[in-house]
């Protein structure tokens, strides 16, 4: 086991700063921003400390605070919080269930509970093995708690599949998921290359087994980046985020139709799917010289715009 004197402390998310203080030098272990430590991978007890801003799925919040307590060292301190609507009204039982002593404050709307590692945590390896990575019969896919549409095809992504031509060339899918977009992109033979992009690394980690094609290369990394998405594609597909943090944030999908026009060579085409109340339009038609609506049902609208 590590020496708790020289190993380091872990943060989880980006726990708001005017709630907790993240010890300088903490290496962040959230699978939803690329680069980070795999907090799943971490050998028992080698952390020194852990502040955690816990998800909002019970299966993930359980799987990602147990993983948490694994990787501490015995006695190693554990600050956890969530908005109280989000996850926090829960965070004192779920901790307690795994034998912790808690310290529960409350402030702007979030619950923050203060622990540390018990000798002999209960119940982790039952709340690791629910919230780890699985494969769903009635989906054929593999999935796991916490990416986007974990358990179920997303209206909108179906919507879009059953309006998507066939498609040529080399294209790129942002914001991929579990590849579901991708198979149904795949399904052309006259597809040459296609690009998985994804901020989420469990997404990219399900999608490489779900989208088993050579055609296709697989990237963690935030789709807005200037360097994640190959240049002069001749399409580009995708069911772009709104959501950061748990509020909706129109500037998201906005982004992410930028970084699209950015990647298509002249005449390439972005084929979109949104929730109809979402503003992209305007947008569309900023930086693409053609755009047409193709579909439109149950809250969800489908667009194709030609560069």
């Amino acid at each position: 086991m590590t020496d708790l004197a020289l190993a380091r402390p872990g943060v989880y998310g980006h726990p708001p700063a005017d709630l907790v203080e993240v010890p300088d030098g903490a290496v962040q272990l959230s699978p939803l921003v690329p680069g980070a430590a795999a907090l799943e991978e971490l050998p028992p007890g080698v952390l020194a400390g852990a502040t955690v801003l816990a998800p909002p799925g019970t299966l993930e919040r359980r799987y990602t605070l147990a993983l948490a307590l694994r990787a501490l060292a015995p006695g190693a301190p554990l600050t956890v919080l969530a908005p109280k609507d989000r996850g926090g009204s829960r965070l004192s039982r779920e901790l307690s269930s795994f034998g912790c002593r808690l310290d529960e404050t409350a402030k702007s709307h979030h619950r923050i509970v203060r622990t540390v590692r018990p000798d002999e945590p209960a119940g982790l390896d039952a709340a690791i093995a629910e919230g780890a990575p699985q494969h769903l019969s009635e989906l054929g896919l593999w999935t796991q708690a916490g990416i986007f549409s974990w358990n179920r095809i997303d209206p909108g992504t179906a919507l879009l599949i059953a309006h998507l031509p066939a498609l040529s060339g080399r294209g790129a899918d942002l914001g991929c998921g579990l590849g579901v977009l991708a198979r149904a992109v795949l399904a052309s033979t006259k597809v040459t290359g296609l690009a998985l992009v994804d901020n989420d690394r469990r997404a990219v980690a399900a999608a490489r087994r779900n989208v088993e094609d050579p055609r296709v290369t697989l990237r963690w990394a935030d789709a807005r980046a200037v360097d994640a998405v190959p240049e002069r594609l001749d399409f580009v597909v995708m069911n772009p985020p709104f959501h950061e943090g748990g509020a909706e944030d129109r500037a998201l999908g906005q982004a992410f139709i930028r970084r699209a026009a950015a990647a298509l060579r002249p005449g390439g085409t972005l084929w979109l799917t949104a929730n109809t109340h979402l503003p992209y339009e305007a947008t569309l038609a900023e930086v693409f010289r053609e755009v047409t609506q193709r579909a439109a049902a149950q809250g969800y609208k489908i667009h194709e715009a030609r560069k």
